[in-house]
């Protein structure tokens, strides 16, 4: 079965995130105080997690990506994993992770067979690490990246650019590519960080961070787009891994969009920019059958957003404040 929304874009990719808790406070996701998390009652129960993805994958969802918060903040966070890894139709399953708490379930994470791992690391000086996320933990996020790649599991490094913060770091991101297979993907700051947007108006877009790349590498060399894909991906000859730039805050992937977003708290958004479309937490804890859950998440699928910016139109909260951490990811 292939699931449609009401663009006719497929929808197979799943990004559920299982906690609103982070360890780190990372300057473009809130703010330094933190934010008021959840009590334990409002998050998903794993059974209700298991629910919806089995739910989700009788329709066409393929793909599952595990975010936060942190995943690895929650109590007993792999033997979720190990029961979302083996449902019928999942044929994918990835991890976003800060990397403080990872390195130790490194090996049972390749054991298990997840897919992938997308390390978030800003940048790789020490101090700036702690002035970004207002935590010293740059070593624990190493120890990760160098267990990651000790196991073979493909390791994405997200890294938002930050202007006045770390632009001095996406040379040396860029050069963990030379020797090590890894991407590194550049992506646009967004409003998400629980205040509102930092700036004005946004100055590292992906047309700056591409020109600033050129400047020092001028080899640089655009790879074929994939579908679905929200990066735009490079290679620079001789180099072993790759790079890549997200225009999150740009918006110019919208046209492909494949993925849908599940809260902590169960909430549906079928566009990161939008405020939620159907509480499914809600509807399960009212004693709806499956049958009606998926009624109820089909319809859902037919009023999705053209891309972002008629997401964030419709929104109820105006401008965009919440922080990523409560969106997952």
């Amino acid at each position: 079965m292939i699931l449609y929304d009401n663009h006719n874009r497929p929808l197979t990719y799943l990004r559920l995130s299982v906690t609103d808790r982070c360890n780190l406070r990372c300057f473009y996701c809130m703010p330094a105080e933190g934010i008021d998390w959840l009590p334990k009652s409002q998050l998903l129960s794993f059974e209700e997690i298991i629910r919806i993805v089995q739910l989700l994958a009788q329709l066409g969802i393929r793909k599952l990506r595990i975010t936060g918060g942190e995943p690895f903040v929650r109590k007993d966070i792999m033997k979720l994993l190990d029961k979302l890894i083996n449902l019928p139709g999942i044929n994918e399953v990835h991890i976003t992770t800060n990397g403080v708490l990872t390195a130790p379930f490194v090996r049972e994470l390749k054991q298990m067979g997840i897919a992938s791992v997308n390390l978030s690391l800003d940048t790789l000086d020490e101090k700036r690490f702690a002035a970004i996320t207002h935590r010293n933990e740059f070593s624990k996020v190493m120890q990760t990246f160098e267990q990651l790649l000790s196991q073979s599991i493909p390791v994405k490094i997200n890294a938002v650019v930050m202007e006045g913060k770390n632009e001095a770091d996406i040379y040396s991101l860029i050069e963990l590519t030379r020797n090590h297979p890894v991407s590194v993907r550049f992506i646009e700051e967004m409003p998400f960080n629980g205040s509102g947007a930092h700036y004005a108006q946004l100055n590292w877009n992906h047309k700056k961070i591409l020109s600033h790349i050129r400047t020092a590498y001028p080899e640089l060399q655009k790879l074929p787009d994939t579908p679905g894909s929200t990066a735009a991906m490079y290679h620079i000859t001789g180099f072993t891994g790759t790079i890549g730039i997200i225009a999150a805050f740009s918006r110019t992937f919208c046209g492909s969009c494949n993925r849908i977003r599940i809260t902590a708290q169960g909430m549906l958004k079928t566009c990161l920019y939008d405020d939620g479309v159907l509480n499914i937490r809600d509807l399960m804890r009212a004693g709806k059958s499956d049958t009606e859950v998926v009624a109820e998440l089909l319809k859902a699928f037919t009023s999705r957003p053209r891309n972002g910016f008629e997401a964030e139109e419709k929104r109820k909260a105006i401008p965009v404040h919440e922080s990523m951490s409560t969106i997952g990811g």
